[in-house]
């Protein structure tokens, strides 16, 4: 089956049902929203022509993967945008070579944004994010419960 990454501009139906229910069970309900704040929040990312942007990854037409473009991910640092965030496959697809597809898709589709010459991200991984061109910024301090020491990573998108 064909593999397609394209953005998603509809903000309802099943695309945006299923992706709420990723996002919900990943980090919804441990960050305190319910169901339909997180359905609100992946309705809206659903831009066109605008931030933030989401895309989805479909093996025929069944979508197995997710990320978007964001203009804010982390409330401590709002001097550095654009972000990538919320990076998820499918837990019935991981291990198959699916999320470096997807990641080797940021770049591309990031250097349509008009005005950015740079993207960010953070994150507890080591060493996922190097091989696709991601620098190390530094390490920071979340606040957030859990992992508040994360790694702070830049992509150079000329």
């Amino acid at each position: 089956m064909e593999i397609q990454i394209r953005q998603l501009v509809e903000p309802e139906g099943p695309l945006v049902d299923t992706m709420t229910g990723w996002m919900y069970q990943w980090w919804g309900q441990r960050e305190g929203y319910t169901r339909e704040a997180v359905w609100q929040y992946v309705r809206y990312s659903c831009q066109r022509d605008r931030l933030p942007r989401t895309y989805g990854m479909f093996l025929g037409q069944r979508l197995i993967g997710m990320y978007q473009l964001r203009l804010e991910d982390l409330f401590v640092r709002p001097d550095v945008y654009p972000w990538l965030a919320n990076v998820y496959v499918d837990p019935a697809f991981r291990g198959r070579g699916y999320g470096r597809m997807l990641l080797m898709s940021v770049r591309e589709n990031a250097r349509r944004l008009t005005g950015f010459d740079e993207l960010y991200l953070y994150t507890t991984h080591e060493g996922l994010y190097e091989p696709f061109g991601w620098q190390l910024a530094g390490e920071i301090d979340t606040h957030l419960e859990g992992a508040r020491r994360q790694r702070l990573y830049r992509l150079k998108l000329e």
